[in-house]
């Protein structure tokens, strides 16, 4: 397998942390974002909207991360990430639609405002930082609700829906907005348990 992405890369990230909890490795070609690559027509190739990850698994190409972590979970021996009861099922997917809708963006902008355009000597809008905090409350108000009464998003068992929210929380940390998982008791413990699980450690080292 070939994994074309980069490692700082939130939705490559996910697919990292999927291979490393089945204990897979993939070949890692790094596209790099800050020369362009991936808008280079040998990329575009591989993924016509110009965007990382791209999967290549023998003669068979797949992209969109959400599809990877999937099709790795059913291809890959080891636990399941993916509920085999009906409704915990439904509420994996039920999050990993929320994480996607509502989540995602807006903890990007932050992550952009914050650290990406710092790093091009640039300044960040603040208040485009502050209109996505008060999105990403929202969805972390219902995410800490939704934790009161199970250990993980898909219910009693560690699911993709936490995986793919996952490298979110981390860009809300490094941007130095991290009151916003430790000021919701559910979400702080929920993000402590899958951030110590040595899968995701490897993938985001």
């Amino acid at each position: 397998m070939k994994l074309y992405g980069h490692p700082m890369s939130t939705c490559t990230r996910k697919v990292l942390t999927v291979l490393a909890e089945k204990g897979h490795e993939a070949q890692v070609v790094v596209v790099d974002l800050m020369k362009g690559e991936h808008k280079q027509p040998d990329h575009l190739a591989r993924h016509p909207f110009g965007v990382i990850p791209v999967l290549e698994d023998g003669d068979f190409s797949l992209y969109e991360s959400r599809a990877i972590i999937r099709y790795l979970d059913q291809k890959l021996p080891g636990a399941s990430l993916t509920p085999t009861e009906l409704r915990a099922r439904a509420l994996m997917d039920q999050w990993l639609s929320v994480e996607q809708s509502y989540f995602s963006t807006p903890a990007i902008k932050i992550l952009y405002q914050r650290v990406i355009m710092p790093m091009l000597s640039q300044q960040g809008d603040e208040s485009i930082v502050e209109v996505a905090k008060g999105e990403v409350a929202r969805t972390l108000d219902v995410v800490d609700k939704a934790l009161g009464n199970q250990e993980y998003l898909a219910g009693s068992s560690y699911s993709l829906a936490d995986v793919s929210f996952m490298p979110y929380l981390q860009c809300l940390v490094v941007s130095k907005v991290g009151e916003l998982i430790t000021d919701r008791q559910n979400v702080a413990a929920w993000w402590k348990r899958v951030s110590a699980r040595p899968a995701w450690v490897k993938a985001s080292s």
